[in-house]
């Protein structure tokens, strides 16, 4: 994971409150997907499998801070299980999640579409087993 330096400056324009979603995001990454690469890329946090092609084709999940609200994002989430609802969106693959409150999140399945997007293999468009 990024050190507090380079992470600082991402969030320091955010409200405490987003900020606060976004931390307890990457802690649901580093759970689900504790090998994972952190990088800030496109204006957010990109995070992909080292040694699997980069944060598009080894893509997890991308944490964006929108005016009201996280966006957490997944570049092959068209994909995934998502049997609570929470991805939309309406491109090819690509499906987000929104997140406006610490309390209201349902960090359980978020953390589950994390675990499954780590699992996912872009060339099968399959999950691989669990470890």
């Amino acid at each position: 994971m990024l050190p507090t330096r380079d992470l600082d400056p991402f969030l320091q324009p955010h409200p405490p409150a987003l900020q606060e979603i976004v931390l307890e995001l990457r802690s649901l990454i580093v759970s689900a997907a504790p090998d994972a690469c952190e990088k800030v890329l496109w204006k957010g946090l990109s995070y992909y499998r080292a040694g699997g092609g980069g944060p598009v084709s080894a893509g997890i999940c991308q944490i964006a801070i929108e005016a009201d609200h996280v966006r957490l994002g997944f570049v092959h989430g068209a994909f995934l299980p998502d049997p609570q609802g929470l991805l939309e969106g309406d491109r090819k693959a690509k499906r987000f999640a929104r997140i406006y409150s610490y309390e209201t999140a349902h960090w359980e399945a978020l953390q589950d579409l994390i675990r499954a997007s780590a699992r996912f293999d872009p060339y099968t468009q399959t999950l691989r087993p669990a470890p």
